[in-house]
């Protein structure tokens, strides 16, 4: 490897239910690395016969859900020899299954909800009202509450259209909040407020229909509190380069960490840009302070 890429290839499209939000993902990183002065192409993934120009230094993996963050592409990648982007393929098999890391989270501390992992309607125990996710699945894909027996049915239904297993979890209320983690540095808090219904995929994409307030107004004690948990998050899990870390925090005291995104939105409307401008990050130099991290990763792992 040399000393720093400079030919990059952004990967995006895919064949996950999130391939139209990677497709705008890739397009602003696209944009975002040619301001930071890189050598970018444009690599439209269908399956995993894509094709990276030759001389690229490294993959910026735009790729959301499954195929971009369960370890596929990257152990693709890694069988090419080719450098990438974020967390590795090791690292992605485990946050793209909501529970393995939600038992992580638990062996480093870090609170989350409790919950079970079913594959049918008839395995549920966990009593009502209860929040039902698909367990290897981003962008809240197949995810709703139920507060009735006949909307659990309904739930758990819908989300085995996405998944085999399905999450469901006890029904936490309260302020939604997420944390981007870049390293070892932990971005402004940035509290989402849905104008109505809970952070669903129409409402993570559709402009106007949220607010964000960044950073968010929480106490000190708080914020700290939560920046703790996130960092401890996104270190429980092994190498993730960057992530941003998803939280409800219930009666303003009480925060719950849900998940962890390996590969988080880079969109107009997106979390993780948010953070980074609060902290006097540009766009561009997000995008470069995730090749930069990324590069050192890769070098670990080639001399491990």
């Amino acid at each position: 490897m040399s000393d720093q890429p400079h030919k990059l290839a952004v990967l995006m499209g895919g064949p996950s239910a999130e391939r139209e939000v990677s497709l705008r993902t890739g397009a602003a990183c696209v944009i975002a690395l040619r301001e930071a002065g890189y050598d970018v192409s444009e690599v439209i993934v269908e399956d995993e016969n894509f094709v990276i120009p030759d001389g690229t230094d490294l993959a910026f993996i735009s790729l959301h859900g499954t195929f971009g963050e369960d370890g596929q592409v990257q152990d693709i990648l890694n069988a090419r020899g080719i450098p990438f982007t974020g967390a590795g393929a090791e690292v992605s098999r485990i946050t793209i299954d909501k529970e393995k890391t939600k038992e992580k989270f638990r062996h480093h501390g870090v609170p989350t909800p409790s919950g079970q992992l079913v594959h049918s309607l008839d395995e549920v125990t966990v009593p009502l009202p209860v929040f039902i996710k698909p367990n290897a699945q981003g962008s809240s894909v197949g995810s709703r509450s139920a507060t009735t027996r006949e909307e659990l049915a309904s739930a758990v239904n819908d989300a085995l259209k996405f998944d085999s297993s399905v999450l469901v979890e006890q029904l936490i209320t309260g302020r939604e909040l997420t944390v981007g983690v870049l390293g070892d540095q932990v971005l402004p808090i940035v509290e989402i407020h849905p104008l109505a219904g809970f952070y669903d995929y129409t409402n993570k994409y559709t402009k106007g229909n949220t607010e964000y307030f960044c950073p968010a107004h929480l106490p000190q004690e708080i914020t700290e509190l939560i920046q703790r948990y996130a960092l401890a998050a996104h270190q429980s899990v092994g190498d993730a380069v960057y992530s941003r870390i998803d939280f409800l925090l219930e009666k303003d005291t009480l925060p719950y960490c849900l998940e962890i995104n390996t590969i988080p939105g880079m969109t107009a409307t997106s979390l993780l840009p948010k953070a980074a401008a609060a902290a006097g990050i540009s766009f561009p130099q997000l995008c470069r302070r995730i090749v930069e991290l990324s590069w050192i990763a890769r070098r670990k792992e080639r001399s491990a």
